[in-house]
């Protein structure tokens, strides 16, 4: 007999406070039956072990929870081919192109995102408190990085974001607006691709090169700017999300940005740590099961979706010793924020670069920065796969 949902899921979308149902079901039920936001059904999730075994095990699949008939987290929002992205770059021949642009020692990058930071800053203190840190640095920031690593004018970042607002949204039920809003992005990426001014060593650069290869001559132009429009939306949305909730984070714990101040040395764990402690993933990481498989006292059947609470996995007392204390020189950290196995994230190395140069510009610059509201008073976006605060107001 399959059991009934204990809840329906997502969980809360405040993303300050770790939802409440998180200990119990890591405790009670590590494995749980839930329903989605589709009404299906799904299995949660919720300790680290076994999230991580979800994550590494390739009978749990990613690709074929785009397949027709399968139980759903949400609608989808993008073309079914777009949810293996990494898959299908790999397939395509791509990866050794899209790797090459996502690497954090490309040359000027640092100075280049030291340089944009500094500029938002300076903006940000023109202006005068209280200012919205996310609408005046995390997004433009995250869209800064984004527009350079693939070859698009950053004079466009409001147009590119603003695409995500809908590209990343959860639904019950496919919508109109969806499918519009994908053509129109890949229709940019596609006049991007053939533009003249393409940076050579961008990622839009390399794959417009490959097109000269004859081995490549499969590849349309469509498929190419398929891969940008991906990368653009999941890198720039994921590294935003964060960014807003690091800081955030940072400030409930002021005494913290004084440590940082005066040891940017130890930034590079502290992201770690607050990667670990981030909400931003909001929904759980979806796998299909490709055939019956045990997952601790459950036997998930083949066909069963299963959602790996990731809120669950980093904050499991058995492998984070005190994991409810933001400890930013925790040693042991193997977190799983950017997953793990086949789809571990390829952007981890531009992902921290992004995160350490943001915090150490914020902390040296505006080392009185706190938040404008009461914490409680942030509103919380709502339909949308990451949890993120509208507006973050800030003084300083």
């Amino acid at each position: 007999m399959t059991p009934e949902p204990v809840l329906d899921f997502p969980l809360s979308r405040r993303g300050d406070v770790l939802p409440e149902e998180c200990t119990w079901l890591r405790e009670k039920q590590p494995v749980a039956r839930v329903r989605t936001l589709t009404g299906d059904q799904a299995w949660l999730v919720s300790s680290h072990a076994l999230a991580k075994q979800v994550l590494e095990d390739e009978r749990f699949s990613l690709k074929d929870t785009a397949a027709p008939g399968v139980p759903r987290q949400y609608a989808l929002t993008i073309p079914p081919e777009v949810v293996n992205n990494m898959g299908n770059i790999n397939s395509a021949g791509l990866r050794s192109a899209v790797m090459k642009s996502l690497s954090p020692r490309a040359d000027g990058l640092v100075n280049r995102l030291r340089e944009r930071a500094g500029e938002f800053v300076d903006a940000l203190l023109t202006e005068g408190p209280p200012a919205d840190l996310r609408a005046g640095f995390a997004d433009p920031f995250s869209a800064a990085l984004h527009c350079q690593v693939i070859g698009v004018p950053f004079t466009d970042w409001r147009r590119l974001m603003s695409g995500l607002d809908t590209a990343f949204m959860t639904s019950a039920h496919t919508f109109e607006g969806a499918g519009l809003n994908w053509y129109k992005d890949l229709g940019y990426m596609v006049e991007r691709l053939n533009a003249p001014d393409v940076p050579p060593d961008s990622l839009l650069g390399r794959l417009g090169a490959l097109r000269e290869d004859r081995e490549s001559a499969h590849l349309t132009d469509e498929m190419l700017a398929t891969v940008a429009v991906s990368m653009f939306g999941a890198g720039a949305v994921s590294t935003s999300a964060f960014l807003s909730l690091a800081v955030l984070a940072l400030l409930q714990h002021p005494e913290l940005i004084g440590r940082l101040r005066e040891h940017p040395e130890r930034m590079g764990r502290a992201v770690d740590e607050l990667l670990r402690w981030n909400l931003s993933i909001g929904d759980g990481l979806p796998r299909l099961a490709l055939e019956d498989v045990r997952l601790g006292e459950v036997l998930v059947e083949k066909g069963e979706l299963v959602l790996v609470l990731v809120e669950g996995a980093n904050f499991d007392p058995a492998v984070f010793s005190d994991p409810e204390r933001l400890d930013l020189d925790r040693e042991h950290n193997p977190h799983l924020s950017f997953g793990a196995g086949r789809h571990f994230c390829p952007a981890t190395g531009l992902g921290r670069l992004h995160a350490e140069t943001a915090l150490s510009v914020l902390v040296d610059r505006m080392p009185g920065l706190r938040l404008a509201v009461p914490a409680e008073q942030l509103v919380w976006r709502t339909g949308f796969i990451k949890r993120l605060p509208e507006r973050l107001p800030v003084l300083w």
